[in-house]
């Protein structure tokens, strides 16, 4: 009863509204109160914006002179190149701007009254007297050659986008070949990345493998095509399995192939829990169930993976019966779904 007659009493003692405390006394910075130190560091701003036109021009160079090629090594070495020049050109811009905001621009404190979304023409007018007094404050009308550091590096900025979109145009914007595979029928299953024929008596109950097509590294781009044609093989229960209608003599003795790349962004998924029968994608958590069709069952992916049909020949490897009958991959813009 007395902490309750302690608390009351001091609710009582509390004012009804605070004082306003006001801005705390303004601390000049040295380039306020130096030109020299206000020189220097507009020269430091100018140096940041140099570095973003720079990491733009060594970005496009870099496009040009490290093609992507067909060996692993040619696609790191394109990447890392492209990689730093845009590093550095959105490292410049960035770090430009904010040290241009902190050392130049107006850090005077300003407050204002809660108002109506729309100001009245007195205010509205005092804003812009306002900001014509910030750009005063920073002498931007005087910094020619910030003006043109910050123009130029915001104007390149945008090429480091639009050469490689308009470099890729052609082949790479097919989206016609994500409809196809080099699967076909009669191409046998072979380990990745060995390349050795999978005969189906050799395939256990609970295992998952994966697979690439007979001959990928003869053809023209083995990466471009293994990165569509790569599935994962797993054998279950033929008890198991929720046969889908039409897809009857698509499995074979409980031996399913499904494409490997997931729906949602293209991740690989191989993460298979053998007592659920379900297959987990690692980048985003998208779960699908092998044993009904490999249907999305968990995470942001919208569609199954595509089944491979597949059946074995006459020495009992494992073959496929076609090609895929739906696009691998996430959706694109040709896509009915």
């Amino acid at each position: 009863m007395s902490d309750d007659l302690e608390l009351r009493d001091t609710a009582d003692q509390l004012p009804d509204r605070f004082e306003n405390p006001g801005f705390p006394p303004h601390e000049q910075r040295r380039g306020d109160v130096d030109p020299r130190a206000n020189k220097f560091s507009e020269r430091i701003v100018v140096a940041l914006f140099a570095v973003s036109i720079l990491g733009t021009i060594a970005m496009i160079a870099a496009y040009f002179a490290f093609p992507p090629g067909e060996t692993a090594a040619s696609m790191q070495r394109s990447n890392l190149a492209m990689g730093l020049g845009l590093a550095f050109a959105l490292l410049g811009i960035g770090t430009g701007a904010v040290h241009w905001a902190k050392s130049l621009m107006s850090d005077h404190e300003v407050a204002e009254e809660r108002h109506p979304l729309r100001s009245s023409d007195e205010v509205r007018a005092q804003a812009v007297e306002v900001l014509k007094e910030g750009a005063a404050d920073s002498a931007i009308g005087r910094r020619t050659v910030l003006k043109g550091a910050v123009a130029t590096s915001l104007a390149l900025f945008p090429l480091t986008i639009v050469v490689p979109l308009v470099g890729n145009v052609g082949g790479d914007w097919d989206v016609a070949s994500f409809k196809r595979t080099m699967w076909k029928k009669g191409t046998r299953l072979t380990t990745d990345p060995l390349g050795r024929p999978i005969k189906a008596a050799d395939v256990t109950i609970g295992s998952i493998t994966s697979v690439i097509p007979e001959g990928l590294e003869e053809t023209a781009h083995p990466l471009d095509e293994k990165a569509k044609a790569v599935v994962v093989l797993l054998r279950l229960d033929p008890r198991d399995l929720k046969i889908q209608p039409g897809r009857e003599d698509w499995q074979y003795d409980g031996i399913v192939a499904y494409s490997k790349i997931c729906t949602h962004v293209g991740c690989p998924v191989a993460l298979y829990e053998q007592q659920t029968h379900h297959l987990l994608c690692p980048c985003h958590q998208s779960t699908f169930d092998v044993a009904d069709g490999a249907k999305v069952i968990f995470g942001p992916a919208k569609r199954a993976l595509p089944q491979l049909p597949i059946t074995v020949d006459t020495e009992g490897y494992l073959v496929a019966s076609s090609d895929f009958t739906e696009p691998i991959g996430p959706s694109f813009w040709e896509r009915l779904r």
